[in-house]
Order: C-alpha cells, then sequence, then structure tokens
C-alpha cells in the first residue's frame, strides 16, 4: 500500500480519474508540528482569538492572481456547532473575507450528521459524507467563483461533497482554500494546487 495518498505528480485517486468536486484547492502547510497544534488549540480548545493570525496564513497561501466573488465556510452540523459553541471555519472564513473584500456567505448546510472523519479510509470518508450537504434554498451564488474554506483537508472528500453542494447551488468554480494538509510531501510553507494538474490535488 502507498504510504502517501498522492501519486508522483501530486495527484490523488479521485483527481486522476476526474471525480473531485472542486476545481482547485491550496493549503498553507503540512497537517504537522506548530500549525497542528495551533489548529487543535482553536478547535478543541476553543482559543477562538487564534482566527485572525492563522487567517494570515490562509491570505498568504491564496494565489493573488486568482478572482473570487464569494467566500463559504465549511459548514458544522448544528449538533456539532451546538457542542463546539463555534464553526472554526466560519470564524477562518470571516477574517479572510474582510483581508480579501470578499462577502462570507453560508450557502449551504450539513444536511444530516457523520461521523468524525479521522481514522476511516478514503472509501469510508467518502461513504460517510456522501449526501451529507445540500444547498440552502436561496441561490446566492449562481454564476460566482467561490471559495471554500476549511481548517484541514486529508483526503478531500468533505471538500468535494460540500463542493457539489455549491454547484447544485449555481456556483460555476469552487476553489478549496484550508489552513493544512495532512500529507507529508509538502515541500513548502506555502503550498497550492491546481486540483488533477499539479501537486496536492484533494481526494
Amino acid at each position: 500500500m502507498n504510504r502517501f495518498p498522492l501519486d508522483d505528480e501530486g495527484r490523488c485517486a479521485l483527481c486522476r480519474t476526474g471525480a473531485q468536486g472542486f476545481d482547485a484547492a491550496y493549503a498553507f502547510g503540512p497537517y504537522d508540528g506548530a500549525l497542528k497544534k495551533l489548529i487543535h488549540v482553536l478547535k478543541y480548545e476553543r482559543v477562538r482569538t487564534l482566527a485572525r493570525p492563522l487567517a494570515n496564513h490562509l491570505v498568504s497561501a491564496l494565489p493573488l492572481d486568482q478572482r473570487f466573488d464569494a467566500v463559504v465556510p465549511m459548514p458544522l452540523h448544528w449538533f456539532r456547532h451546538w457542542r463546539r459553541g463555534f464553526n472554526q471555519s466560519e470564524l477562518l472564513a470571516t477574517e479572510l473575507g474582510r483581508r480579501r473584500g470578499l462577502p462570507v456567505l453560508k450557502a449551504v448546510r450539513r444536511s444530516r450528521a457523520t461521523v468524525a472523519q479521522a481514522g476511516l479510509t478514503s472509501a469510508r470518508r467518502r461513504a460517510n459524507v456522501a449526501g451529507a450537504f445540500a444547498p440552502l434554498r436561496r441561490r446566492p451564488l449562481q454564476g460566482k467563483r467561490v471559495l471554500l474554506v476549511d481548517d484541514v483537508m486529508t483526503t478531500g472528500a468533505t471538500a468535494s461533497a460540500c463542493a457539489r453542494a455549491l454547484r447544485r447551488a449555481g456556483a460555476s468554480y469552487v476553489a478549496v482554500l484550508t489552513l493544512a494538509r495532512a500529507d507529508r510531501r509538502f515541500a513548502s510553507p506555502a503550498a497550492s494546487v491546481e486540483a488533477g494538474k499539479s501537486a496536492s490535488g484533494g481526494a
């Protein structure tokens, strides 16, 4: 079994088959070391003030030549949101939107609860989130280029499922931006990917 989720060209299995739901993915760095600890402190120790400095990393990972019309945070199921007290992706998206002058839209929702993705195989991750997202009734994304913000991407299954819901909401282009990518082959502090074309394509 390949120890890495990516091939020699940096593409995952879904990107190789064109099955990912998003057009591009960008990440600041690997899900490791200090960055992993900071994400855990924000997410599990509920230190919300970390969202501001961490958003600086998101800004640095986003190519300046890419144009977007809106930022959408990865939604949490209402019960998980209630238990945690906040959505860390929403905090990050709000800071990013402020810095880039973009509206932050809650355009999709988690239509059902899912088990934690950690520890699941890629196939089980995809099955776990299949049909888990639904567009909201209003269609504010018609023809828009959307930036989907989350904290970590592992296989990209959750991002793909959410991106498909964004397309049903009318988005013409969906890129994913995360603080970290769970792959050991990041060679630099900031890494970006065109899905299916270059390094770290999500799956």
